[in-house]
Parts: structure tokens; C-alpha cells; sequence
């Protein structure tokens, strides 16, 4: 076999997940489609990472890969296409026909926010627009943002954020809510929140950052223009679980995340799920390091026992 463990998804589950396996002396190679560091890496500022009272995405990426190198653990740039097990081997087929072979699998592919996929979004991404409250909302205190939703992330995030900013809207393209309604009523009851129903976004805008958004009203078709500092997309996540559908025998939850258990074993003896594509109520860099370090603490166990 090529390695005994590898790890699909070079983010911090995944980043830890190689260390912990490396310092058990096992050999684990991380496949990282992308950069690394994950959606970290493209984030602007993280604020609620323990021991960083403040750092750049980029930064924290930098130092998890380092940290990453420094037990020599290799990671190929590479898209995986094709995952499958036969007997007691892992097989991981790259973009490039290449076949990577494992005892143990880790994948740790994360999942991506769902986008509106309109003119400005993508060019304000961490300047304004965010998809996560959590993570950015302190750096809008005391201005006015728009959260999109209809759901409890919506909602939920609404509420976190109406403590902080001056001014929500929360923008629906209905006038029903898939929300609980208790986060409905407590949103409501916020005195700095304003309700605009039947509407979508169809356009963000701004120069160095955003400054507006541009509304169109389902019923009506008027068109609108509202003046904001940021927007808050909150419309679903996608999981990025498309490697693994040769896997017949995994549970997903219904919005398609793997369920797994706390230590992030599956059905699959010798499959890991760690980070955010794990079925799990809250997803942050925290979660998904606890995660990696399970994952790769678990895979070496497997093959202590296994091989």
C-alpha cells in the first residue's frame, strides 16, 4: 500500500487529522483539491479561534500548514475524482488517472455555503459579504446589514446579529418561514430589525466594499435599491459528499451531510468523516479540528487492530 492513511480535504480537520496520525508514526498523505486551509483560508479576519485573539484566514491556513510540514506530512494538489474499497484497501483515484492506495480513509471535503449567484457576490466575499454570523459579525457593530433566509440559520444568525448591529433586514422570498416559529417571534420583537417579504437580491454592490443591494419584490416586480454595510447569505450548505457515492451503506441526514459519530467512524470500517461534512449542529474551525484529531486518533487505532 502506498500509505497507511489518506486524507481527503486539506482544511483544519483535515491538516489535523495528518498530524495526529504522523505523530503516532504512521505515513498519511493529505489530497487537497484547492489551497490549503479550506474556506479558512479565504476568510478575512477569525476572532474566535482559541489562542488568536485575531488573525487573518490566510494566516491561521499558514500556520496549520507548517505545522502540517513540520511532521512531514506530504499533501498532493490534486482533485479527487473516485474513492472505492476492495477487501481491507482503499483506492483514491486522482483527476490525473493517478491511484493512491490506504488502509485507513479520512474525508474531510467540507461543505460550502449555498449562493445566490448574482452579479457581486463572489467579487465581495469577506468584504462585506459572509456567511457566517458568528465568524464576521463583530466586525459590523453598530452598522446595518442584511441577513437573506427563511430558515432557523437565518433566523438564528438573525438574532445573534440584531446585538450587535444597528439595523438588520432580513430579506425572504416568501411571506412563510421555515424557521421555527419561536426564532420568528423573538427576531420580530427586535426593535432594530425590519421584516422585507416577497423579495430577492438580485444584484450586490459597491467599490472597495459593499454599500448596496438591489431588491426586486416577487408580487409587485418593483425593483429597489437598500443601502447596507453587509449581507449574511444564509439559504442552505452543500456538501461536498460527491467522492463518496460509490459508499452505498453511509447515512446521510437530509440535507445530505454523513452521519458519523462523535469519533467519526461511518459504517464503513476504516472511513472516517471529519469536519464539515459530518452531520453535526455547529460548524467552526474548533469543531473541525476536535474532529480531525478524532479522525486520524481513530484511523490509527483501526489499523492497530485491523492490520
Amino acid at each position: 500500500m502506498n500509505y497507511d492513511v489518506i486524507i481527503v480535504g486539506g482544511g483544519p480537520a483535515g491538516f489535523t487529522a495528518g498530524i495526529y496520525v504522523a505523530r503516532a508514526m504512521y505515513k498519511a498523505i493529505i489530497v487537497e483539491k484547492s489551497v490549503p486551509g479550506g474556506q479558512v483560508a479565504i476568510s478575512d479576519i477569525v476572532d474566535n479561534y482559541t489562542g488568536f485573539i485575531e488573525i487573518t484566514g490566510s494566516e491561521l491556513s499558514q500556520k496549520m500548514l507548517e505545522h502540517v510540514m513540520k511532521f512531514d506530512v506530504p499533501i498532493e494538489y490534486s482533485e479527487v475524482v473516485e474513492i472505492w474499497k476492495e477487501d481491507k484497501t482503499f483506492y483514491v483515484k486522482l483527476i490525473d488517472d493517478r491511484i493512491l492506495t490506504s488502509k485507513a480513509l479520512i474525508v474531510a471535503t467540507g461543505a460550502s455555503p449555498r449562493k445566490l449567484n448574482v452579479k457581486g457576490e463572489a467579487e465581495f466575499y469577506g468584504r462585506g459579504v459572509s456567511y457566517c454570523a458568528v465568524c464576521d459579525g463583530a466586525f459590523f457593530k453598530n452598522k446595518v446589514v442584511a441577513v437573506v433566509g427563511g430558515g432557523d440559520s437565518a433566523f438564528t444568525e438573525g438574532l445573534y446579529l440584531s446585538n450587535i448591529v444597528s439595523k438588520l433586514y432580513l430579506i425572504h422570498r416568501r411571506e412563510q418561514f421555515r424557521a421555527q416559529p419561536i426564532y420568528v417571534e423573538r427576531l420580530k420583537q427586535r426593535q432594530n430589525t425590519e421584516f422585507i417579504l416577497n423579495s430577492v437580491v438580485k444584484e450586490i454592490i459597491g467599490e472597495k466594499k459593499v454599500s448596496d443591494i438591489i431588491l426586486e419584490n416577487l408580487k409587485t416586480g418593483e425593483i429597489s435599491s437598500l443601502r447596507v454595510d453587509g449581507i449574511f447569505i444564509y439559504i442552505g450548505m452543500v456538501p461536498q459528499n460527491q467522492i463518496l457515492r460509490n459508499f452505498k451503506e453511509l447515512k446521510y441526514d437530509e440535507n445530505g451531510f454523513v452521519i458519523a459519530d462523535e469519533t467519526t467512524r461511518t459504517e464503513i470500517e476504516g472511513l472516517f468523516v471529519a469536519g464539515d461534512l459530518r452531520s453535526k449542529h455547529l460548524r467552526q474551525i474548533t469543531t473541525a479540528v476536535s474532529d480531525g484529531a478524532y479522525a486520524g486518533t481513530m484511523a490509527v487505532e483501526y489499523i492497530q487492530n485491523n492490520f
